[in-house]
């Protein structure tokens, strides 16, 4: 079985104010604690073909994964994918409408392609839970930055 998982949050901002600040890649290390650098590799607005290279520190160590948005449909979801190291990696990430806010939910799964990677993704699985908490913090920090500039006219905290 690939590994898996799956996190939310409620973020006390409208979904279209979430999924801007969750699809402005290129100033992700600005808001984002765990990303360190992001090169777009192309031009124009983000949709479905969007590539970019993100680095991120992972378990301590720095990390880049080229990511493409093969699904864009705002301000509702997207997907990110990548293949890396023998597997093929896919994120989705979901605003939706829940109350005076949103909730802001992610889903990741990483399917292994080669043999290496199977076995690799056997020995992982113990780490998919701290994965699961440096995603939270992903989706926590985005939906600190769209709360502050919510301001107290676009949504309450529950």
């Amino acid at each position: 079985m690939a590994p898996h998982l799956k996190i939310d949050t409620y973020v006390a901002a409208r979904p279209e104010r979430v999924f801007a600040l969750a699809t402005d890649f290129p100033n992700a290390p600005e808001r984002v604690t765990g990303i360190t650098a992001v090169e777009m590799l192309t031009d124009g607005p983000v949709g479905v073909g969007t590539r970019f290279k993100e680095t991120r520190k992972l378990f301590g160590k720095e990390a880049s994964e080229t990511m493409e948005v093969t699904a864009f449909e705002p301000p509702l979801r997207y997907v990110l994918e990548a293949r890396s190291h023998g597997s093929h990696y896919v994120s989705e990430l979901r605003c939706e409408s829940d109350g005076d806010g949103t909730r802001f939910s992610m889903t990741f799964e990483a399917t292994p392609l080669t043999f290496m990677a199977k076995v690799m993704s056997v020995l992982m699985r113990p780490m998919i839970k701290m994965m699961g908490k440096e995603c939270l913090r992903d989706l926590q920090d985005i939906g600190k930055a769209a709360e502050a500039e919510a301001g107290a006219g676009d949504a309450t905290s529950s």
